[in-house]
């Protein structure tokens, strides 16, 4: 439901979270403005973020332990869009994220095809333990306190099956990682003491303690204390020392912290934070086992080890609701606005892969176009399949100032490099960090012609990005709406 004058727009954004244990959507309404004087080049941000509806907390529908109930999650998301009196066409921007163990089902990327419907014209499916860690910390609060407090601080979003830590700076995430460890790994029958299901990193810790469970087996209140507390420990354990347990280092999911920082405060949210703000543990198993699983124990006893480990803990704004409020408001990113975007038939893009020729640690862009033409041959055809259909994206990083000499070069590398590998029916799509698009697609037009598609865009950084997706340009054109994002299903591999 997109609303504009000439200096400012509103958009309508969603945001789906497919969880371990629940499933959650909200609606939110962003603010963009141009936020420079009339005098100067247009600075476009977003500028407010409000909720406009919250779903109900659903209980992520299964078919099975391996299987997602998509027909179910499709019913759910149509019922809360007709509750919230919206349409697909009203969705202007937003994401889908699938986490936790939910990410590891055989049909989770199918799921994202039948969300598809949903969707609107630019609604992307992002999922991967760091873009999770973030929403979650933006969505918490966490990064809005380091801002204010200006201190450091980690957000711990622990869910049903996993735990995502995000550290913020002045409002910026530092540092993430994710553990395998959630509140739903051991299930119980609701309100009752036998076991019913052991997902495999709870097989770990049970090994880590040399203890044995097995499905139908009647568990203790005292054994499931001791399985929190190896579980929380392992969390606390993260933020605490470089050098962690076998344990630990085998239920990361992604590189560890690097610490090198410090660190006094603790905001914990997901499913399992409210139990973690609690002024009382559960007394008895059928207490643990209210929701079929060990999460109100795992809460509790988190709590403890924050405080034992001297952390200050901190209660944020959001807790169950974090990654989804954090997926829905902070997911999309926002171009410069001297983009230059040649042919507009084909946006929006969704899924388009990201090459990046030069790292961040390389001494920056070549000078000579034939060396910049090498790395960026050398790139693309380390992702291109002959016969491929995705969209490829180049991403130029690299302090190095540009003049314009720079850019015309830059731009006859970029020919030299992909000439041989993207067909001349695809749009050739450039992402720079400096603040150039428009010159740098200029140069580029006068290299390939005005019958090249060409989609430019300026003064993004994607250090940590596999994918992107670009949606139609707003403010008249001025500016383009990107989602950064990875692709990552079983994140074992990150």
């Amino acid at each position: 439901m997109l609303m504009s004058r000439s200096d400012s727009q509103i958009i309508t954004s969603v945001g789906i979270d497919i969880g371990t244990t629940t499933t959650q959507l909200v609606l939110s309404r962003l603010t963009i403005e141009n936020t420079a004087s009339v005098t100067l080049v247009p600075r476009v941000s977003i500028t407010a973020k409000e909720v406009i509806h919250r779903s109900r907390i659903h209980l992520t529908p299964l078919l099975e332990h391996h299987l997602i109930n998509g027909e179910e999650i499709s019913r759910l998301v149509e019922e809360e869009y007709r509750l919230a009196a919206v349409t697909p066409r009203d969705i202007d921007s937003g994401a889908v994220i699938i986490t936790g163990e939910t990410a590891k089902k055989e049909n989770a990327k199918a799921l994202l095809d039948v969300l598809a419907g949903f969707a609107g014209d630019f609604v992307v499916a992002a999922a991967g333990p760091n873009l999770e860690s973030i929403y979650a910390g933006k969505g918490s609060g966490a990064g809005a306190y380091s801002a204010e407090k200006h201190q450091e601080i980690v957000n711990i979003d622990v869910g049903g099956g996993t735990s995502n830590f995000a550290v913020f700076r002045e409002g910026q995430a530092i540092d993430t990682t994710c553990l395998n460890i959630g509140g739903r790994l051991l299930e119980i029958e609701p309100g009752g003491d036998r076991v019913t299901y052991i997902a495999q990193p709870m097989q770990a810790v049970l090994k880590a303690m040399g203890r044995r469970i097995r499905v139908g087996e009647v568990i203790q209140l005292e054994h499931l204390r001791e399985i929190a507390a190896l579980m929380a420990q392992s969390i606390v354990e993260v933020i605490l020392s470089k050098n962690l347990s076998s344990l630990t280092g085998e239920l990361l999911m992604a590189p560890p912290l690097s610490l090198n920082y410090p660190l006094n405060s603790i905001m914990v949210s997901g499913g399992v934070a409210d139990y973690v703000y609690k002024d009382s543990p559960p007394c008895s198993v059928e207490e643990v086992s209210a929701f079929g699983d060990m999460g109100p124990l795992l809460g509790w006893m988190l709590r403890e080890k924050i405080i034992a480990a001297g952390f200050a803990l901190i209660k944020p704004l959001e807790t169950v609701r974090a990654t989804v409020i954090g997926t829905g408001t902070q997911s999309i990113s926002l171009s410069g606005s001297t983009i230059h975007v040649q042919g507009q038939a084909s946006l929006p893009l969704r899924n388009i892969l990201v090459a990046k020729p030069f790292p961040r640690e390389s001494a920056g862009i070549p000078a000579a176009a034939e060396e910049i033409g090498d790395f960026v041959r050398k790139s693309v055809s380390l992702l291109y399949t002959e016969g491929q259909t995705q969209h490829l994206a180049l991403a130029f990083q690299g302090p190095r100032t540009l003049s314009f000499l720079d850019i015309q070069t830059l731009a006859k590398g970029i020919v030299l490099g992909v000439d041989e590998f993207i067909a001349g029916d695809k749009p050739l799509i450039l992402i720079i960090e400096k603040d150039c698009g428009k010159i740098l697609g200029q140069c580029l037009t006068a290299l390939c012609g005005k019958h090249r598609e060409l989609i430019c865009i300026d003064q993004l950084c994607l250090e940590n990005c596999d994918y992107i997706d670009i949606g139609k340009p707003l403010m008249g054109g001025r500016i383009i709406p990107v989602v950064m994002k990875t692709l990552v299903f079983d994140t074992k591999k990150l």
